[in-house]
């Protein structure tokens, strides 16, 4: 892929433009390559957020949409970076190289492997960029991991879409299938990092996957965005530790328990609201530690299935959101009036309630935004109730 000096040119000056905009006027620029500047505009617009490091390089090229959206953040890559080190790392499934590069600095060797001749290449140009001593190899990931020699760690992030572009999440459909070469993964390397889709079923991948040592569940500030599964030679688990993570621009939280755990906790579910709500970060809702986070900060979960905490005073360092009660309703009539008074506008949120939050708002008579925050959900006795709040300081 080369970039004329017109279409470098058209790209620096139009960066921030509207790509379909750009694209109807194609044929005042009959000097630029229009498909392909518009594909580089696009990238350059998608890792400004992404992948800012790398935005901020003028001679990084960035492949076709597809490949942008399927890779991984520069936020998630910096973690990985922290759960692998050693002398050798093969990447099976190397795509835009973003993740290979933020762990290349662990390692001694590092090699990208990618059965897509255009995106290798792409990566080959980025690499050097970079001043990344990576070697790029373009072959099918499943043929390169029979002939290659071992490493100390693999990371394979297989493609989870169907031939006609469709997400899937069961393990068995993803390209490679995981189950057929597990036994090859474990020969070839002594620490192994698998990235799967967030929508993935943990309980499930790790019965269906052997020896999973860690799970890592990453969020960025509060979106869930994948799955680690991480098998490791060294450790030998019944239950691997599942470690919640939350990823902000300044800190990232990590809630860390295993499933034995959350099991043994016996809660009394309340039925009174004290004075603060807590809703925990998306990592800790998918990683399913509704008891454990309750035990670890001393607050009271309101129904086994609400998911919503409570307590008097306030905890510091929750890891979700933590709202200052203002006042506690059913949905008579008379006391939603006496409750909600002059409130217009509110941030509406339902757990375990029998109404979804577009029905509940609709039902309130209110738009949505501002700084009061409603959650409608259930406590311990079974009663409907709705919690009117504003965010902690």
């Amino acid at each position: 892929m080369q970039l004329s000096p017109d279409t470098k040119r058209f790209i620096e000056e139009h960066e921030s433009d509207d790509i379909h905009s750009l694209a109807l006027h194609a044929s005042r620029f009959p000097q630029v390559d229009m498909a392909l500047a518009i594909q580089q505009i696009k990238g350059k617009q998608i890792a400004k957020e992404k992948i800012p490091s790398w935005y901020k390089v003028s001679d990084i090229l960035y492949p076709k949409h597809l490949s942008m959206e399927q890779c991984s953040s520069e936020y998630t890559a910096r973690y990985k970076a922290t759960l692998l080190s050693g002398s050798s790392l093969v990447d099976l499934t190397g795509g835009f190289g973003v993740d290979i590069a933020f762990l290349f600095p662990q390692f001694k060797d590092a090699t990208y492997v990618e059965q897509q001749e255009e995106l290798a290449g792409i990566a080959q140009h980025n690499f050097a960029v970079l001043n990344l001593d990576i070697q790029v190899v373009n072959a099918d990931a499943v043929d390169y991991l029979h002939r290659m020699t071992a490493v100390d760690c693999i990371y394979i992030d297989p493609a989870r879409r169907d031939i006609k572009g469709r997400k899937i999440v069961s393990i068995e459909d993803c390209t490679p299938n995981l189950l057929e070469i597990e036994p090859l993964l474990e020969e070839k390397a002594k620490r192994t990092m698998i990235k799967l889709s967030p929508m993935l079923d943990i309980s499930l991948a790790v019965k269906s996957l052997k020896g999973i040592a860690e799970v890592h569940i990453i969020s960025h500030n509060n979106e869930c965005k994948e799955l680690l599964f991480i098998k490791d030679s060294a450790q030998v688990m019944e239950s691997p530790r599942l470690q919640c993570v939350n990823i902000h621009h300044d800190k990232t939280d990590i809630f860390s328990f295993s499933r034995e755990e959350e099991d043994e906790i016996n809660l009394h579910y309340t039925n009174e609201i004290g004075r603060y709500l807590y809703e925990p970060n998306s990592s800790v809702l998918k990683a399913g530690a509704y008891k454990s986070i309750a035990q670890y900060y001393g607050i009271d979960k309101l129904h086994v299935n609400s998911h919503l905490y409570t307590s008097d005073n306030q905890i510091d360092g929750f890891q979700g959101r933590a709202f200052e009660v203002v006042a506690a309703t059913t949905l008579n009539k008379s006391e939603l009036k006496d409750k909600l008074g002059n409130i217009k506008q509110a941030n509406i949120s339902t757990r375990n309630f029998p109404l979804s939050p577009q029905e509940l708002k609709k039902r309130l008579g209110l738009k949505d935004g501002g700084n009061t925050y409603i959650f409608g959900t259930t406590l311990g006795d079974g009663h409907k109730v709705l919690i009117i709040c504003r965010k902690a300081d």
